[in-house]
């Protein structure tokens, strides 16, 4: 069975610049109408971490799911 991760944006930090929307390579992110990021394919997140390195204000953080 495949692995399943979760995506959170603390929305706080965020500053919606858009590096990890531009690098991760399932399109799981988008900016919402606040232009603050938002994972709105949290399935498709396959754990490559690309978008929390990314964000220059450590505003994202994935984890493994259980």
């Amino acid at each position: 069975m495949a692995k399943r991760f979760s995506v959170k944006i603390s929305k706080s930090w965020c500053k919606g610049c858009g590096l990890c929307i531009g690098i991760c390579p399932k399109k799981v992110l988008e900016l919402d109408g606040q232009v603050k990021c938002e994972p709105v394919r949290p399935e498709d997140c396959i754990g490559c971490r690309q978008c929390e390195n990314v964000c220059p204000d450590f505003a994202i953080t994935v984890k493994e799911s259980e």
